[in-house]
């Protein structure tokens, strides 16, 4: 009889413990969903309460850059304003150096990058992205008289590709085999890659498709250069940058960004840059 209740006096301890852990389980498992609620919504917390959003920006025509009023304009600009009156907040624009983009974004020295940035897998795994808001392509860009022996690859060899460091453009000159037999030089930015080009210490650089539109017009400072015709590489998309893990911000980022697009502020700002024929993002 002794044996017996010592057996039951076990199992009744046994079953006590493991209800015990059971409850302790699901504390947990609630306070695991609460803390990730927590954590979505921290980085749109951290927003709304200073009242702003600092955009990492390049200069670049026609997305971010100054007029001769020393303003600072474009598409990209005024689609961030535009974006921003919608999620009740001040657009702070910050020039970035581009290479160190995800460094200033994770450090909280911007909170997103807004500057014709290619959407890719490998971006998507370390930032949050928005949808998708307008169509591009990398295009190469030499002097005029040049345009036509380019668009043949045997013609690249000895001849200095240039384009900004960790850029789409980069990776068009590294990896297409079309360039394989050209010299390939990094610069710092876009508008430094068609200097190179204009000066004469470069023959070709590969950039942003809507950068040459606003660029190499009748008049412009490198109305010598010219986009080398049939020759398009890695079509791609753009779109907005943010933090890891925000879903809260990214939400209503695309909400608000859908919205310019609803009522025809979008399409507006596109044709004013003629950059409207490559918008995607359109209203519903």
């Amino acid at each position: 009889m002794k044996k017996f209740t010592a057996v039951m006096l076990s199992a009744l301890m046994a079953v006590t413990a493991l209800t015990g852990c059971s409850g302790g389980s699901g504390n947990s498992n609630s306070d695991t969903k609460t803390n990730t609620s927590q954590t979505s919504s921290a980085d749109w917390d951290y927003i709304k309460n200073k009242g702003e959003l600092v955009i990492g920006i390049t200069y670049f025509e026609p997305m971010n850059y100054k007029d001769d009023s020393g303003k600072l304009t474009g598409f990209e600009t005024e689609f961030a304003e535009s974006v921003c009156k919608e999620l009740g907040v001040k657009p702070v624009f910050q020039k970035i150096d581009w290479d160190s983009k995800e460094v200033e974004l994770k450090s909280k020295t911007i909170d997103c990058i807004w500057n014709g940035l290619t959407i890719t897998d490998e971006r998507k795994a370390n930032m949050d992205i928005s949808v998708p808001y307008m169509e591009n392509k990398q295009v190469m860009v030499t002097k005029k008289e040049n345009a036509e022996k380019f668009t043949k690859a045997e013609n690249l060899k000895d001849a200095t590709v240039v384009a900004e460091k960790k850029s789409a453009g980069e990776d068009v000159a590294k990896e297409y085999e079309f360039f394989k037999d050209a010299s390939y030089v990094s610069v710092d930015s876009q508008a430094k890659a068609l200097l190179e080009v204009k000066s004469g210490t470069a023959d070709i650089a590969v950039i942003d498709y809507v950068m040459s539109i606003g660029t190499l017009s009748s008049g412009s400072d490198y109305s010598d250069l010219q986009v080398v015709e049939g020759k398009d590489f890695a079509p791609e998309q753009y779109g907005v940058a943010i933090r890891k893990d925000s879903t809260e911000t990214l939400k209503k980022l695309n909400e608000a960004m859908q919205k310019v697009a609803d009522d025809g502020t979008l399409d507006k700002i596109g044709k004013k840059y003629n950059l409207d024929s490559l918008l995607i993002l359109k209203s519903k």
